[in-house]
């Protein structure tokens, strides 16, 4: 908002001692620090001082930050910025730090974001062991009609994701954004969580909750563009020119153009790059966040097919000081360039992420689940999907076949892909059953988005709820999930494998539409894992292939046991004797029962 341009006398004050950026709280009062460097003066307004525009004058720093103490204002009043700059009208703006607000377009408020953490004693569990649930808080457990669900109403499904194996969340954005509904790739406050999903309060709770479930809670954060609604960074001290439309948050026009607006911040302006990496660093201190996810990297390290070095030093410099204070933190990169500098060490050069959204794996997967024809199934892509990785470690990539971007922008779900308006079909069922056990059963970390596990099949709308009826009706595929994921995660330490680096792909047959592979550790008996998956809608009673070690092996799993729906074949995996003699590359072969669109995990008891 502004008001008109009324010559206002400020009294002469002294910058505050006090450090910090934004709002830095202390006994009796709050001071306000924030960069403006063209404004010729800033004040504070707000219910402390009945929104007088010139009763609380910053003082300048003389390096474009201005600071202020003000006696009496506490936790709960709002507030605003008045900037004056020039001739301009006043100019009423948000602290860009303010960590609470009314809401995108209303009044920051004093908040204290030093939460009480009592009782908190989350352990990250190791990256190879971890199993993400993509999550968008607005729709995961929200009553129709009821405006967008909350932080709190996740809290009673927690235990729900903890018996199905889940032990990491990762919430889709929410900081403060323009109205109620949104994905959240519009951040409008940064540092503000939307009030509309429960605000600071609800955020807190809800990561205090997942760490008493064993949980980890990731955030996705978007720093390759702000807003373009209600953003109060745009001209935030009233400058711009021909070159730079946006003021001094973004950069030059040539630079500033995304697919979302011309608001790419400027990651070359020091002040700027702090304000990024002071965000990053809020999330996992403050709310006690276990990773974050960033939205499209290609964005922050180009332009335009250019290379933007700003950003790609931001990016370094944001890892550096996460690393140097809390390495067990995850950061996941959407990049899908497959540029395995992305997850390579600072020091050698690359961007530092711990992993990074896998577009090598999705593809080639999702095409040959989709594919209506078996013989279009390409069992050679498969098999580069499931090698392709970066740096030589599994942990470096995130695989998955639904995500919120695979299952909207003129995509659907993975069941209604394969049969249009019959989700809920045999093959739709089978196939897209075979698809989520490649992803627990190939090197990387595995992901699912929301409802995946009991066959949602509408695309992904921020206004449309998870249908959790389905859970009743689909108890099977929910069942078959909960499954493959306990395997994942070696729960009965029978398929340690399933969480080692080794893989090879001993067995392809491109003709029949089946590939075999053996997935390890270090090997050796309640390690060592096979898994065969048929892509074909053929079954066997027999099927000989490979095995690297003698002995019996049994069946872990079986996707087509009637168990997970009354219509699957039932087809008998059996346990099997791996005899000596060379097959697949392999010193020893063995026989297995195999239904169609179907896969088998095996494994030796532990001796």
């Amino acid at each position: 908002k502004m008001i008109a341009n009324n010559p206002i006398a400020l009294k002469a004050v002294s910058p505050s001692t006090r450090p910090g950026m934004g709002t830095i709280l202390f006994p009796g009062g709050v001071a306000f620090r924030v960069w403006a460097p063209f404004t010729s003066s800033v004040c504070a307004a707000g219910t402390f001082n009945q929104w007088s525009p010139s009763a609380n004058p910053f003082a300048s720093e003389g390096n474009g930050y201005w600071s202020v103490e003000v006696l009496g204002a506490g936790i709960g009043d709002e507030y605003q910025f008045v900037i004056r700059n020039g001739a301009q009208p006043l100019i009423w703006h948000k602290n860009p730090y303010a960590s609470e607000v009314v809401n995108s377009s209303g009044n920051a408020i004093i908040h204290d974001p030093n939460f009480d953490w009592t009782g908190d004693s989350f352990v990250m569990p190791p990256w190879n062991e971890l199993v993400i649930y993509e999550m968008h808080v607005g729709t995961f457990n929200d009553a129709p009609g009821t405006g967008p669900g909350t932080f709190d109403e996740i809290v009673p499904k927690l235990p729900y994701l903890r018996d199905l194996g889940v032990n990491a969340i990762e919430i889709m954005p929410v900081v403060e954004f323009p109205m109620d509904y949104s994905w959240g790739y519009n951040p409008a406050q940064p540092f503000a969580v939307e009030s509309a999903v429960g605000g600071p309060q609800g955020l807190y709770r809800f990561v205090k909750a997942a760490h008493a479930q064993g949980i980890a809670v990731i955030l996705d954060v978007v720093y390759n563009h702000f807003g373009p609604g209600d953003l109060d960074l745009w001209r935030f001290d009233g400058w711009s020119d021909g070159d730079h439309n946006g003021g001094i948050y973004f950069y030059d026009n040539s630079r500033a153009h995304t697919d979302w607006g011309d608001t790419r911040p400027d990651y070359g302006r020091p002040e700027v790059r702090q304000y990024i990496r002071d965000n990053a660093l809020f999330w996992l201190n403050k709310y006690r966040l276990d990773g974050l996810r960033l939205d499209s990297v290609s964005n922050i390290r180009s332009v335009a097919g250019r290379d933007l070095p700003d950003g790609w030093g931001l990016l370094q410099w944001i890892h550096n000081d996460i690393r140097a204070s809390q390495p067990w933190k995850i950061t996941v990169a959407e990049d899908l360039q497959n540029n395995e500098w992305i997850t390579k060490d600072t020091g050698s050069g690359g961007a530092g992420f711990g992993s990074q959204w896998d577009a090598g794996f999705v593809h080639p997967i999702r095409d040959a689940i989709i594919a209506a024809n078996d013989a279009d199934r390409d069992m050679w892509a498969v098999k580069d999907a499931l090698y392709h990785g970066y740096n030589g470690d599994a942990v470096r990539r995130v695989i998955y076949t639904e995500s919120h971007d695979e299952v909207a922008n003129g995509h659907s779900r993975v069941p209604e892909e394969i049969w249009p308006g019959n989700a809920g079909s045999w093959f739709s069922r089978k196939r897209s059953t075979l698809g989520a056990a490649l992803v627990f059963t190939a090197p990387g970390i595995p992901m699912i988005f929301q409802g995946q596990e009991f066959l949602e099949d509408k695309y992904f709308r921020d206004t449309v709820p998870l249908d959790w009826s389905k859970l009743k009706t689909y108890a099977g595929i929910q069942a078959l999930y909960r499954d493959l994921i306990r395997l994942r995660r070696n729960w009965f330490n029978q398929t340690r494998g399933l969480r080692g680096q080794h893989l090879n792909v001993h067995h392809v047959n491109n003709r029949d539409k089946l590939i075999g592979y053996h997935r390890w550790e270090n090997g050796g008996p309640g390690d060592d894992v096979v898994v065969v998956a048929n892509f074909a809608n053929r079954g066997y009673d027999s099927y000989a292939l490979g095995f690297p070690r003698a002995g019996q092996w049994r069946v872990r799993f079986n996707s087509d046991w009637r168990g997970y729906s009354a219509d699957f074949g039932n087809q008998l995996g059996f346990d099997t004797m791996a005899s000596p003699g060379p097959m697949d590359g392999m010193p020893f072969q063995a026989n297995v029962g195999l239904g169609p669109y179907s896969v088998l995990i095996l494994s030796q008891d532990n001796s």
